[in-house]
């Protein structure tokens, strides 16, 4: 008698259409075609550029433009600033392909940025981690239109030059030493686009410096208190037109976190050593007078 199969024949099975490992593409509208020797498409905005390795938008941010720029400002020459920081340059604003050097990154570096970016321009900020997000937010820079780079990495400049390509005004910090080719390619960019580079740090031949010289904390008492306001010193020079120094005192920040002109009897200007002289510019020291607590050197 044979004996039982071990395996017992598996039932029919109904044949089942297959699921495509790529969903259909859509038709979609066409991208314009790229002019020869452009590095945006023509007629196009940010939305269709690639994002930079590595870059994120501030929290809250809807994604990239679908077009490029302030409104109806392509044809200005400068990029609005702070009301706070309009006598410090020498149009009045950021003059579009220039370069803008800060001694080291804070508040000032920040500032720079907030007026354009208030009034709907694209900003990117580059090579700094510790970027505080609500500081910026605060100063007035919009979370919508502003993108993070923290590490752009070893090829930062491409990073910087596709940055400069799809925002107005670009924050840096770049490494310690900057090769000059690297630097020339950018400034090229910048020419080209109409940007605008802040730098944090030095740059060989930047339109304009900015540094703050002497600064004050308020709310300081004897071995109590918590700092609540910063007067600052702040002092512009640089090439050209902005070669003739400029000097103002600013509230960096205020108490409410905006950066504003401080009026005269707000300035410590009599406490503080002349400018100039050598322990001025050698001796950094925490002093308190009058309610500020005085930080100069």
């Amino acid at each position: 008698m044979p004996g039982t199969p071990l395996v017992r024949p598996a039932p029919p099975v109904s044949p089942v259409s297959p699921v495509p490992l790529v969903p259909p593409v859509t038709s979609e509208p066409s991208t314009p075609p790229t002019r020869p020797g452009s590095a945006r498409p023509a007629l196009s905005g940010l939305a269709d550029l690639p994002a930079p390795p590595g870059s994120r938008a501030l929290p809250g941010s809807r994604g990239l433009p679908g077009s490029r720029g302030l409104p109806g400002s392509r044809g200005l020459p400068t990029l609005p600033v702070l009301p706070a920081l309009r006598e410090l340059l020498p149009r009045g604003g950021l003059a579009r392909g220039s370069v803008v050097a800060v001694a080291g990154f804070g508040l000032l570096a920040l500032a720079l940025l907030a007026g354009a970016s208030a009034a709907g321009a694209w900003s990117a900020i580059a090579g700094i981690p510790e970027t505080g997000v609500l500081a910026a937010v605060g100063l007035g820079l919009d979370a919508e239109r502003t993108l993070l780079v923290p590490d752009p990495g070893t090829a930062w400049p491409l990073v910087v030059a596709s940055l400069l390509d799809g925002c107005e005004l670009v924050l840096l910090r770049p490494p310690a030493r900057v090769p000059a080719p690297a630097r020339q390619r950018l400034e090229a960019t910048l020419r080209r686009g109409h940007g605008v580079l802040v730098v944090a740090g030095d740059w060989p031949g930047a339109q304009v410096r900015l540094r703050v010289v002497t600064q004050g904390w308020t709310g300081l008492g004897d071995g109590h208190g918590r700092f609540r306001a910063c007067c600052a010193e702040v002092t512009a020079d640089g090439r050209g037109e902005a070669a003739l120094t400029r000097t103002r005192w600013l509230w960096l920040p205020a108490e409410d976190g905006s950066v504003t002109l401080a009026e005269p009897p707000d300035i410590p200007a009599a406490d503080i050593p002349a400018a100039g002289l050598p322990d001025a510019a050698s001796v950094r020291h925490l002093r308190t007078v009058g309610g500020l607590a005085l930080v100069s050197g």
